[in-house]
């Protein structure tokens, strides 16, 4: 489990050290006489660390005289919501690697030109810190399945997917492969049929939508979830009546992958406080929804026996595939437009609004000639809305687009929807309380 969690090959490492090598070649270009003519204001690539720290959202860097730099506000980000992240997640072998690290804009110019890695002559560099970062992970379940494990980008701040050459080596070695796209079908489902089948070429067969009583009861009005807290009792009870108001978000978590024409099955993921009625009502509201199948997993309890018949269910599933499979948005359509879809089709939102700001972030990127780009909504995974509170499936609303990134080596833009940060904060009672270890060198309490 340490190994999993804390650092695995050190592909995070690696990451951040590369996107930070970037960081500071900027700097040290702009102290050693500008050539490129880099406009201070026009500095796009932030900092990153590991940690969530509320504190490094906004800081001023280059104080203490010119010995130091020149004083400039910037941020800190996730390393996970790096570019370079993203770029190790799609990239197609190394070469591609080199070649995306190359294009990525890390500044522009007085005059408003791109200023990219390769103008900097540090993308080569980056590439070698990420060689052995860019070999996939080979792990195995407690049974003895194979595992890839690589890269980690958030879907509600990253487009939430593992890396193409990982989806490319299991389907080279096995006869299916079930690839994770994270925080539901409104985010990570729809980036992964959106940026990460383009950059592919890969097509699914079928979806598996995961689902828990706990959760619909959440989106039907009943207790709260609140990380690092223990569960609201509220949510163990027995209410099938709120069972059935929050699978309205299920309903439309299908619906947004029957977007695509892709078949979907339903994967109840089941506790021992759920009842036969809460189960069969999400059967219900899912097979209404146009889900394929609805089946109850007990692998938690059970290992893979537990999860033989939603085995069965995907394996038909696949079989049947998805020969009419289509993408969101076509490349030629306006940035705006392919917004538009997003917020409209997937979320169910009434429009967009703009912020001066954002209108004219995607003006430039357009000029500059990175309209073609697909789009990776930066939104809270709490709600189908940009409003975390709106819980269920809302209607009614408007996504606001306060600020808007550009990630030319990744291939997408970013837009970011309401309050969305690309630095969290910790909890009150952050989870590294219960870690520790022991004389014996045996570490507790990561779970």
């Amino acid at each position: 489990m340490e190994d999993f969690n804390l650092h695995l090959t050190g592909d995070v490492h690696a990451i951040g050290a590369a996107h930070n090598l970037g960081a500071a070649f900027i700097d040290n270009h702009i102290h050693h006489g500008n050539q490129l003519g880099i406009d201070a204001l026009g500095v796009l690539w932030p900092r990153v660390v590991d940690i969530s720290d509320r504190a490094l959202r906004k800081v001023v860097v280059g104080l203490g005289g010119s010995e130091n730099g020149y004083p400039r506000e910037t941020e800190f980000v996730i390393t996970v919501a790096s570019e370079v992240m993203a770029v190790l997640a799609l990239a197609r072998d190394l070469a591609d690697l080199r070649l995306r690290l190359g294009r990525m804009v890390l500044a522009t110019a007085r005059d408003g030109a791109a200023i990219t890695a390769d103008d900097l002559k540090v993308a080569g560099s980056m590439a070698v810190l990420l060689t052995d970062a860019i070999k996939p992970n080979l792990l195995q379940t407690l049974e003895g399945g194979p595992a890839f494990v690589h890269c980690g980008p958030f879907a509600n701040i990253a487009h939430g997917n593992n890396s193409i050459l990982a989806d490319r080596i299991a389907l080279a070695t096995n006869e299916i492969v079930c690839t994770e796209a994270g925080f539901g079908a409104d985010m990570g489902a729809e980036k992964f049929f959106d940026i990460k089948c383009r950059a592919s070429g890969i097509r699914p067969d079928a979806a598996v939508v995961v689902a828990t009583i706990r959760a619909l009861k959440m989106h039907g009005g009943v207790g709260r979830i609140v990380a690092g807290k223990p569960l609201d009792p509220a949510l163990l009870q027995a209410n099938v009546d709120a069972v059935t108001r929050g699978a309205e978000n299920l309903a439309k978590q299908i619906e947004n992958v029957r977007i695509f024409n892709v078949p979907v099955v339903v994967a109840i993921n089941a506790f021992p406080t759920d009842t036969p009625g809460e189960i069969e009502a999400v059967r219900q509201v899912a097979l209404a929804a146009g889900a394929r199948a609805a089946v109850v997993a007990n692998h938690w309890a059970e290992g893979g026996a537990g999860a033989t018949d939603l085995a069965k269910a995907v394996w038909d599933a696949a079989e049947e595939g998805a020969p009419n499979f289509q993408l969101l948005y076509p490349d030629e359509a306006p940035l705006m437009d392919k917004i538009e879809a997003i917020a409209t089709k997937i979320y169910g939102a009434d429009g967009v609004d703009y912020l001066p700001a954002a209108r004219r972030q995607l003006a430039q990127y357009e000029t500059l000639g990175f309209g073609h780009l697909p789009i990776c909504m930066a939104k809270t995974q709490y709600s189908l809305s940009a409003d975390a509170s709106l819980k269920g499936r809302p209607s009614g609303f408007r996504v606001p687009i306060r600020e808007v990134r550009l990630s030319a080596g990744a291939g997408f833009v970013t837009p970011l929807a309401g309050e969305m940060r690309t630095m969290p904060g910790l909890p009150s009672r952050p989870g590294g309380e219960n870690i520790d270890i022991d004389a014996a060198g045996e570490i507790l309490g990561l779970f």
